[in-house]
């Protein structure tokens, strides 16, 4: 373990508002706040970047711990900047943090604080405390490094300079993953963005952690009663690893961890999700709901991660339509179906089109022919508009939209192979 260091610390603030750290610094004067630091992703890619001349400079945002109350920070601001350069202001009381632009770029303020977690995957009771205490709390050593911006003094108590140089993923305690299991999520979403090993502790409490599976609901127990809190940190860890990094090899890593049984037995033995992500992009449906839909019981989990009633809506439809088709092939019902028929089947029966994307995706029964569906056939309309008809004599009504249902029908069965 490092000793907090001393030193000075060049920052480059060239991606962030112009006389930022001035502006900083003179609103925390203004609220008595002497201790004000940055942590997380830009002192960890800040380092990076040091050291990897092609690293990115992918800072897209601003975290700050103060020693005092964010809140008060915030206002003081305000108030010094202005409506021009100080706007979407979000207060969240529960864990005194802020959330803000300044100049149109995103700051995060939030009050240093430990937290207690009384059951594992519940949110924690938190009480404020000093700069060093709060790195404690914090996910992986590479994040528990901070900048104070007073002196620009760098404190790395934990050894998260060296753990970047190794290139590894260390928990910060051995009951991080406990405590919070998203952790898992997080971990596979750096070591695919930073191309990071998982150190074997880290990786033995994973393992260890899901082993004894300590939270109070269990896989096959109904979903409302699962922790909300692990519910919505799930989902969130997910939308972040599947919209923001290199999916493929972030879920690849879950996988091979085991830290998919946080989501489903079955997608942790699944060997097809590759394919269902891969069609979803291609589809662009979205790509969590195709990661679900190959769960033992993809409905469950939906509502255990609280998706959207649309997006559960989908996934039921999904299913539905799957169902469907298998007794299509069992009874050999559709063997000589027309691209016409399976339009009417289809659009009567009123599936979303995601649904039927979605079971594009799943590689279920007869899923090529709804690929034409998806492709082609659905957008292919009567060549002659009601409008023509009823120049031509046809009466408004029943029979002229039949006649128009005719008149695609035959020219979608003109594309029949």
């Amino acid at each position: 373990m490092e000793t907090p260091s001393a030193n000075k610390f060049e920052l480059d603030w060239s991606t962030f508002p112009n006389n930022l750290l001035f502006d900083l610094r003179e609103a925390a004067k203004k609220v008595n706040i002497t201790t004000l630091a940055i942590v997380g992703g830009v002192v960890r890619d800040e380092f990076l970047k040091n050291s990897e001349k092609s690293f990115p400079k992918s800072s897209k945002d601003l975290d700050l711990v103060v020693e005092g109350s964010a809140s008060q920070l915030a206002a003081a601001l305000q108030k010094q900047l202005g409506p021009k350069r100080f706007s979407n202001i979000q207060i969240h009381k529960a864990y005194n943090t802020v959330e803000m632009k300044i100049d149109g770029f995103p700051v995060d303020i939030a009050t240093a604080r430990l937290e207690k977690y009384e059951l594992p995957g519940q949110n924690p009771k938190i009480t404020p405390c000093i700069l060093e205490q709060d790195l404690q709390r914090r996910d992986f050593t590479i994040n528990a490094i901070a900048i104070e911006l007073s002196e620009m003094r760098l404190l790395d108590p934990h050894g998260g300079k060296t753990a970047l140089e190794k290139r590894e993923l260390e928990f910060l305690h051995n009951k991080s993953v406990e405590d919070d299991p998203t952790r898992i999520i997080r971990a596979a979403r750096y070591s695919a963005r930073l191309l990071f090993k998982i150190t074997p502790k880290a990786l033995e409490q994973i393992h260890t952690t899901l082993g004894n599976w300590p939270w109070v609901w269990k896989q096959g127990d109904p979903s409302n009663l699962a922790p909300p809190a692990l519910a919505t940190r799930l989902r969130i860890e997910l939308e972040l690893l599947l919209e923001q990094e290199p999916w493929e090899e972030a879920l690849t890593n879950l996988q091979n961890w085991g830290g998919l049984l946080l989501l489903d037995r079955g997608l942790q033995s699944d060997p097809n999700w590759k394919r269902r992500l891969r069609w979803a992009s291609k589809l662009e449906v979205n790509l969590l709901m195709a990661l679900v839909i190959g769960a033992e019981d993809p409905e469950a989990l939906a509502a255990r991660l609280q998706l959207g009633q649309q997006q559960q809506h989908v996934i039921s439809q999904c299913l539905e339509l799957q169902k469907f088709l298998y007794k299509l092939i069992t009874e050999k019902i559709c063997l000589t179906w027309s691209p016409s028929r399976w339009c009417y089947e289809i659009e009567e029966a009123k599936w979303h089109p995601n649904a039927v994307a979605l079971s594009i995706c799943n590689g279920g029964p007869l899923w090529r022919t709804l690929l034409r569906w998806w492709n082609r056939w659905r957008s292919i309309k009567s060549p002659i508009s009601a409008q023509e008809l009823i120049n031509k004599g046809w009466e408004p009504g029943p029979s002229l939209g039949k006649e128009l249902e005719k008149i695609r029908a035959e020219k979608l069965d003109s594309f029949r192979q």
